[in-house]
């Protein structure tokens, strides 16, 4: 029987360090490859000369998916490892590719590593176009902060409402005097031309998730807009690997930190593990729920925020919301219902 390879791969932007143990036993050990075609092929061919049973751990990265991709569809099981679960390599003292390589491919040919959960080619190219838009508003804010800093070193002080539209900025325009003018009407054309680009991308979202099933049912719920149903759906990715709504808000990271010592029971502050374009998306969705009060008042997960809030704060309040909120789009998405606002007049306890 040919014997089983395990390979651990310390892969980075341009190259990738490798370790090749069978049986408890170093057979190659820091070998380097670059990371393009003749890398990639030379690596393949390396190890289809040595075998045709062969196990790859990885780290996730950047272009862990390629490289996964790439490797499986040579006849290599991959493996990608959640760096978060797996402190082994992080904590190291000897922190070098060789290292790393060498104990991936150890922990690998054990079988104990912590696999990382790759999302799928949809709700990755999701992702992307949500980051973009992302940027977008990130330097569209930049440049209005920068305006407001302007006006106000030439004695002009104006509330942030004054930018939010391109009339309103033109309007402001008209009251400057030229040399004033000419500088902000610089910044207020590039504000105009992203504020565009968000947009455009705002309808690529629409069009690409035209027929997606959960993004129509995240829609349903009062004051859940396309970017953030769209985020929620492509972070979450599928549904069905959270076992139950408690896993799902821990991948959120809205449960609290727990330690336990004898009889005590010590709550912290919320994990926030998990993507934080997941947890923002939840927390601005409760925001907008809140700030729409005239149609989600009836609602127990509203009014236990205005209990919360007087108990405690608003911040821990809207946290707590957040995590209800979860579990209820967990429940919606598993049993493929829309939101039923009759069913959630009495909601449980928030934290």
């Amino acid at each position: 029987m040919e014997e089983k390879l395990y390979v651990g791969v310390d892969l980075h932007k341009t190259q990738f360090t490798i370790c090749i143990q069978s049986n408890g036993k170093v057979v190659a050990d820091a070998e380097k490859y670059e990371t393009n075609s003749n890398g990639y092929q030379a690596f393949i061919s390396r190890l289809k000369a040595l075998s045709s049973n062969i196990s790859i751990a990885i780290e996730s990265t950047g272009n862990s998916r390629y490289f996964k991709d790439l490797m499986e569809h040579s006849g290599f099981n991959v493996t990608v490892v959640n760096t978060l679960r797996f402190k082994v390599v992080n904590l190291s003292t000897k922190k070098t590719d060789k290292n790393d390589a060498r104990t991936l491919a150890e922990f690998l040919s054990r079988d104990i590593l912590p696999q990382s959960h790759l999302c799928s080619a949809d709700s990755e190219a999701l992702r992307r176009v949500l980051k973009s838009r992302s940027l977008m508003v990130q330097n569209a804010v930049a440049l209005k902060n920068q305006a407001h800093a302007i006006l106000l070193a030439y004695g002009t002080v104006t509330k942030a409402a004054q930018f939010q539209s391109k009339t309103g900025r033109r309007r402001i325009l008209k009251t400057l005097p030229d040399d004033q003018a000419k500088i902000i009407e610089v910044l207020f054309d590039t504000l105009d031309s992203i504020e565009a680009q968000r947009k455009r991308l705002e309808r690529r979202l629409r069009a690409i998730t035209a027929d997606d099933t959960h993004v129509g049912l995240l829609r349903t719920i009062p004051g859940v807009g396309i970017v953030n149903a769209c985020t929620i759906r492509a972070y979450i990715d599928d549904i069905d690997r959270f076992q139950t709504y408690k896993h799902f808000s821990a991948y959120c990271g809205l449960v609290p930190w727990v330690q336990t010592s004898n009889e005590t029971i010590h709550y912290g502050k919320i994990t926030k593990r998990g993507p934080q374009e997941l947890r923002t998306a939840l927390v601005q969705c409760v925001v907008a729920m809140v700030r729409m009060e005239s149609k989600t008042k009836d609602l127990g997960i509203i009014r236990q925020y205005h209990e919360l809030k007087e108990q405690k704060s608003s911040g821990k309040a809207i946290i707590a919301t957040a995590r209800k909120l979860s579990r209820i789009i967990y429940v919606m998405l598993k049993e493929g219902k829309p939101f039923d606002s009759s069913k959630l007049n009495i909601g449980s306890n928030l934290v």
